[in-house]
């Protein structure tokens, strides 16, 4: 872990300390965190280059515009990423409404329900895995626009890189319905941060203080056994 006085001056606070503290104790999870990434994603890579393949295909025949869609979150000590998803929208999605996805939102794409369904449309953040943005679990990463929001307790969650799946994940499966009854793109925004990011982090802190190999393992199970019931 980088030293607690190298992390950006966001960080640098008592709320966040007391999670450094813990983490910094947990160095050897946090190495076989990185390299069990690696071996699992090269693996998986092998068994899923044809499926996705197809799925770019389908994209593609679908809908006009690119298979991936490519944005900036952040991850790590608030370093910006670009992570990829299968793109499951309109083409410029994000012009015409808000960054948070709402259930049967209209810019979505018919091939894109079905991805979205079975979290098919993440797939490829494998790539971010590969390239170290991003790990199998932790924190799902947020936009810029969010994490300049955010408390100083919540710098914490980015101590751990983000993730593929989360507690997060599992306990917000329903997230487009819960907004789903606001039409207003400011609205919608307005509930995600006042209502929906506060609860989302409870468990994203809660995570990063218990974090272990162990249960980053229980959890990715937890995340199939949803997906497939």
């Amino acid at each position: 872990m980088r030293a607690f006085e190298k992390l950006p001056a966001q960080f640098q606070n008592d709320s966040v300390k007391a999670y450094y503290d813990i983490l910094s104790k947990r160095q050897g999870s946090i190495i076989l965190k990185r390299v069990f990434d690696i071996i699992v994603s090269l693996i998986l890579l092998v068994f899923l280059i044809i499926p996705i393949a197809v799925i770019s295909i389908l994209i593609k025949v679908n809908s006009p515009g690119p298979v991936l869609f490519k944005q900036k979150r952040v991850t790590t000590y608030g370093r910006i990423f670009k992570i990829y998803k299968f793109r499951t929208m309109v083409v410029n999605a994000e012009s015409l409404g808000s960054k948070v996805t709402t259930k049967n939102d209209a810019r979505v794409t018919s091939i894109g329900k079905t991805l979205r369904k079975f979290r098919l449309d993440e797939l490829p953040q494998i790539f971010n895995v590969i390239g170290g943005s991003m790990s199998f679990v932790g924190t799902r990463p947020e936009v810029q626009k969010y994490v300049d929001l955010y408390e100083d307790e919540y710098y914490a969650t980015l101590l751990l890189p983000a993730g593929i799946t989360s507690l997060t994940s599992i306990k917000f499966k329903d997230e487009e319905n819960l907004l789903s009854a606001i039409v207003d793109t400011e609205k919608i925004d307005k509930t995600y941060v006042k209502t929906i990011l506060p609860q989302k982090m409870e468990y994203n802190l809660q995570y990063t203080k218990e974090f272990g190999f162990l249960s980053d393992i229980k959890i990715m199970f937890k995340t199939v056994k949803e997906v497939i019931s």
